[in-house]
């Protein structure tokens, strides 16, 4: 059972088992991963009752889903480096009914993908809470590894964000403080490194069309995501390094290309009540295609 556990808890100590700069910090050509966000089972009964808090006692569809996309990604020829889920793993916040419930059927899913597939988990609000506390991160952190962490694929650096410190630490700024500090070290540290590209994964997108659009519940508040951008594209001048935003979660459905200055952010986000493993199901090829990387980006 250990050996079976270590694949949701490779992300420790700030960094991701069998992916890390010594061994993964040469280019050796283009590659491509998945990225998938929301899997949120329990959502679509409680969409359905009108309850999002506490409605989610049922997620045998959103199992079934699952299911059909791990069955799609084991298929792909060549492999993918890795699969991305951001966020929103499960829809009971902490403390709710149904939580471990919902995480262990999720589990028992995600251990059908082929083991040469790193499954790397970013979190979301549902899994931290809106407004998280430091214990709901440790709970996040002993279910499915650190909460913020770096690693490295084929000569590419990839940062691995908690979104809800950007939206809503009131009551873990300490822990904010901490994510601050790690987030700046590793831009300085990319400056110096090796790394082709740096690519931000996280569950909250910076904006849904604009950067200097209205704040909305599915986007950081205007002054965080000014606040990021900039440090980003310091980061760029720094030295001759792409820093781009991937597809994020908070709900994904259709896909949409944004260019702000010299990042580049492809993201994705979603208004209709199914959580977007149906969208891989149907459209794996755009799924695999919107996540391949190239030396020149």
């Amino acid at each position: 059972m250990a050996e079976d556990e270590d694949i949701f808890l490779r992300a420790q100590q700030r960094s991701y088992k069998g992916l890390t700069e010594d061994k993964e910090k040469e280019w050796k050509g283009p590659f491509y991963f998945i990225q998938a966000a929301d899997p949120q089972l329990g959502l679509m009964k409680a969409w359905s009752v009108g309850d999002c808090d506490g409605g989610g006692d049922e997620w045998s569809e959103e199992v079934w889903l699952t299911k059909q996309a791990v069955q799609a990604i084991n298929k792909l020829q060549p492999q993918p480096r890795f699969m991305a889920l951001c966020g929103d793993l499960v829809h009971a916040m902490p403390g709710s009914p149904f939580r471990e419930e919902q995480e262990r059927d999720l589990k028992e899913v995600l251990r059908e993908t082929d083991p040469n597939i790193p499954l790397i988990f970013v979190s979301g609000n549902h899994d931290l809470s809106n407004t998280p506390t430091p214990e709901t991160v440790e709970q996040y952190c002993h279910c499915w590894g650190d909460d913020y962490f770096s690693y490295w694929v084929g000569g590419v650096l990839f940062l691995v964000l908690n979104s809800q410190f950007f939206f809503d630490a009131s009551r873990c700024p300490q822990l904010k403080q901490a994510h601050e500090s790690w987030l700046e070290q590793q831009l300085q540290s990319a400056a110096q490194s090796s790394a082709r590209h740096v690519l931000i994964l996280q569950h909250i997108p910076l904006y849904l069309r604009t950067p200097d659009e209205e704040d909305d519940y599915f986007n950081l508040q205007r002054d965080k995501r000014e606040s990021l951008i900039h440090r980003f594209r310091q980061a760029e001048d720094n030295r001759s390094i792409r820093v781009r935003g991937l597809p994020v979660g908070h709900g994904a459905h259709w896909l949409r290309l944004n260019w702000h200055a010299s990042i580049f952010f492809l993201r994705t986000h979603l208004r209709t009540p199914f959580p977007p493993s149906r969208t891989f199901v149907q459209k794996s090829t755009q799924w695999r295609q919107i996540s391949e990387i190239s030396e020149k980006g």
